[in-house]
């Protein structure tokens, strides 16, 4: 049942505003019919007719001149609608937080999204995705660190740094370390033709052993070049032995040796008494990055190692070598670029884990 048609009187201004409305060509659809209704009713047209002519129910009509005739052009408005009340809300995400901070389930090593979800109960798994994402929450992904106790650490670091930084007048900066236990591993490699025609290069997962080798490297900080030699065992003995090709390299030089903190580096006070041109330099406990020899050992593995196939120990050994021949040929020297060097003190502090 249609209601009662209501009156509509226009004011000047508001047919003004209506029929440019009209006129307009970038006016909803929706706006369009609504500013149509009202001139045609304040014209004085039935209900019905208007319906026909502008292509809506009756009850639309009916609608809008109540509306016009209460409210005015405001009525002509889409009131605020409520729309779907959400599921989940800051409290869904704050259980969610408190989660996390508890251990994962007995027999689990880390919080997974269906667990959580498992342990809320009522909120569904595909949402606790979309919480970690926009917080960037990432639940496989570790940090790990390496707390250095070294109550000489400011001493000990403000020491090397500064060989990097200035290094001493005519005199030699080297970084010493060893890389123990290379594998000479065999291991099957080539091609891989797929029944699609595809072709996959690569090697396979199972090897052979042709022992190891460890490799005595120094890398000279001012040219960035590497001097390398290869030995069975490390050892004090094999140590000093590579130190003394290492002196025979730069005769009547001074020379200042950047070395780990480890066991055969220490105690070598008879060695450096017979070799007063060398100045011992350590780093501090668990702060072996300071090494620079580390950042090329790695470069080594990266480019060298990684990925090949050995028949023979020699044949890893002169693998190296080329190496280092081919590096040193175009060697360029690592630039320290940190600024200072602090130490923090962990002591008495919780580091939390999501």
């Amino acid at each position: 049942m249609i209601p009662e048609a209501r009156e509509v009187h226009l004011s000047r201004k508001d047919r003004k505003v209506l029929e440019a409305c009209c006129r307009s060509p970038v006016t909803l659809q929706r706006d369009l019919k609504r500013a149509r209704i009202v001139l045609l009713a304040a014209d004085g047209r039935s209900t019905r007719s208007i319906a026909k002519e502008v292509g809506v129910q009756p009850r639309i009509v009916s609608l809008w001149r109540h509306r016009y005739a209460d409210h005015g052009l405001e009525g002509l408005q889409d009131k605020p609608r409520p729309g779907k009340q959400p599921i989940y809300t800051k409290t869904t995400d704050k259980r969610i937080l408190k989660l996390l901070d508890k251990p994962p389930p007995q027999g689990f090593a880390r919080w997974t999204g269906p667990l959580l979800a498992e342990a809320l109960g009522d909120v569904d798994v595909q949402y606790v995705w979309r919480f970690l994402r926009s917080h960037k929450i990432d639940l496989v992904a570790r940090k790990s660190w390496c707390e250095s106790n070294d109550p000489n650490f400011t001493a000990k670091a403000a020491d090397v740094v500064g060989l990097y930084v200035a290094p001493p007048a005519k005199a030699i900066v080297l970084c010493v370390d060893e890389k123990p236990s290379i594998q000479a591993l065999e291991r099957a490699q080539g091609y891989l033709k797929l029944p699609n025609g595809r072709a996959l290069t690569g090697q396979s997962h199972d090897y052979k052993r042709h022992g190891t080798t460890t490799l005595f490297a120094a890398l000279e900080v001012a040219t960035g070049k590497i001097i390398a030699t290869h030995s069975k065992r490390r050892r004090r003995v094999e140590f000093l032995d590579f130190m003394n090709s290492v002196t025979a390299t730069f005769p009547n030089r001074k020379l200042h040796v950047i070395l780990d903190n480890l066991n055969t580096h220490k105690k070598n006070e008879d060695w450096l008494k017979a070799h007063p041109n060398v100045q011992f330099h350590s780093t501090p406990t668990s702060a072996s990055w300071l090494n620079q020899v580390e950042v090329w050992f790695s470069i080594l593995q990266g480019q060298s190692l990684s990925g090949t196939s050995f028949t023979s120990l020699k044949q890893l050994q002169e693998h190296i070598d080329a190496y280092v021949n081919a590096y040193n040929d175009r060697a360029e020297p690592f630039v320290w670029t940190k600024k200072k060097v602090r130490q923090r003190r962990f002591k008495g502090r919780r580091i939390t884990q999501l």
